[in-house]
């Protein structure tokens, strides 16, 4: 289906458009997120806050996510947090009395139940449950409030082929159960249609380096061919199932194998038809301005029955690329100024949304800024309430989605799936970018002026 936007405005008169709209939109959804927010979060986002305060506390905390798995026993575990405490100088209560008691004996396996709980407590803020059939109440419960999702199964860089297919075999498992579950959803028909037709109910993220053992950057032909056969699989699977697929971008040094994998896979003759498929876009990568040129230019020449969605995020992997390009005297790829990443994704956004006729956009951010900004576009552009679809991540972005979706926008919450030792390094990355200093999720909660926040970067 050939969707035709037009806009008579010049770029110039419609950008200043857009900014004046950014103020009224930013405050209406701030105040929606106000109304939203729990108990829970905002203790959580208090905590948070006295963490990011201190570096020396922020990098014990995670230190002791990222060992909770190979601890054996709960005294072992106290063990490793009064360690960790001990490098922090002089901790505030109630992190002072944890390691007082985790130093005791008579209190050692207490303290190691409390954190070990602490850690699932902090899991379970962002993994929606351990396999697909343990999510779905979860994910057939946003769908009835009105929210999409996306299944994403954590696990990635697997170290052999028996890994490999076990992922595959996840990613099939996810899609049966979820496609039978959504059967007996009700009908949301701002959910499953937009201008280019129907919205597959059941979405599925999937990580190339999770489905080969060989993605290497400096043998990419032997990663595309070992993963090139399990995300066939997967597509077909998904065609048949009537779901969505949308593959995840990584660190820098997969983008291109996951890129050109995927496109040569959705050109294939049997996939013209389906399923419907998408891909991730990085703005914070200083070459992100072409490289969706790429993206844009392999849609207008591969027609398909479902147009390419590609998925706009700022990023995730920002450490790792800066202190790789340290370490080999590369020159850092991403943008090492929030400002300058800021305006890249708004950017990106003016042009994504642009070519709304050609694929679909899918704009993930939680910044309010650079959301009010897309919806401001989006109407300047007079494109639908259902041509563009915001997402969210589960556990820092909920209040956001939930006042999107009251707005009457299509809002998708994408959902990781799997056992906390394989979701060790995505818990990881979100407790950092909930504490950075530069995030506006941080800055938000901890009272920042929201006019402040609201002005263009």
């Amino acid at each position: 289906m050939k969707v035709v936007y037009a806009t008579s405005e010049p770029f110039g008169a419609r950008a200043t458009a857009a900014e004046a709209l950014i103020p009224e939109i930013g405050h209406r959804l701030a105040t929606g997120m106000e109304h939203h927010r729990d108990v829970r979060a905002a203790l959580e986002a208090r905590m948070m806050d006295r963490i990011a305060a201190r570096p020396d506390l922020r990098a014990a905390i995670f230190r002791l996510v990222d060992v909770r798995p190979a601890c054996r026993t709960y005294a072992d575990l106290a063990a490793h947090l009064g360690a960790l405490l001990d490098e922090v100088d002089g901790p505030a209560a109630p992190f002072g009395l944890a390691r007082t008691l985790a130093r005791r004996r008579d209190s050692r396996v207490l303290m190691g139940l409390a954190s070990a709980a602490g850690v699932r407590a902090m899991a379970g803020r962002y993994i929606v449950g351990h396999d697909a059939a343990a999510a779905l109440p979860a994910v057939g419960e946003r769908w009835r409030h009105g929210i999409a999702t996306s299944v994403d199964l954590l696990g990635e860089a697997t170290v052999d082929e028996h890994e490999a297919d076990a992922h595959r075999d996840r990613c099939l498992d996810v899609l049966q159960v979820m496609s039978a579950g959504s059967a007996t959803w009700p009908a949301r028909q701002h959910l499953e249609r937009d201008p280019h037709g129907v919205v597959a109910r059941v979405n599925l993220s999937v990580k190339v380096s999770a489905l080969t053992p060989q993605l290497r950057s400096d043998a990419p032909a032997r990663g595309i061919a070992g993963a090139a056969p399990r995300l066939r699989e997967v597509l077909r699977a998904a065609r048949d199932l009537r779901a969505h697929v949308h593959v995840d971008m990584e660190s820098l040094d997969h983008r291109d194998s996951v890129r050109d994998l995927t496109l040569s896979l959705l050109a294939e003759r049997e996939f013209a038809d389906g399923p419907s498929a998408g891909i991730v876009h990085q703005a914070y990568l200083t070459d992100a301005a072409p490289e969706l040129e790429v993206l844009l230019d392999w849609a207008r020449r591969t027609p398909r029955a479902h147009p390419l969605g590609i998925r706009l995020v700022k990023g995730a992997y920002w450490d790792h690329e800066v202190v790789q390009a340290q370490q080999h005297g590369w020159t850092v790829p991403v943008h090492e100024d929030r400002h300058a990443c800021d305006r890249e994704f708004e950017a990106l956004t003016d042009r994504l949304l642009e070519h709304a006729d050609l694929v679909r956009p899918l704009v993930a951010s939680h910044n309010l800024r650079s959301v009010a900004h897309a919806i401001a576009t989006q109407r300047t552009l007079g494109l639908p309430a259902g041509a563009v679809e915001y997402q969210v991540l589960r556990g820092l972005g909920d209040p956001l989605g939930t006042a999107l979706a009251a707005e009457g926008l299509r809002v998708r919450t994408y959902c990781p799936v799997g056992d906390l030792v394989a979701g060790m390094a995505y818990l990881v990355r979100r407790l950092l970018e909930n504490t950075a200093n530069d995030s506006f999720l941080r800055a938000h909660s901890s009272g920042a002026d929201l006019d402040t926040l609201l002005k263009a970067p």
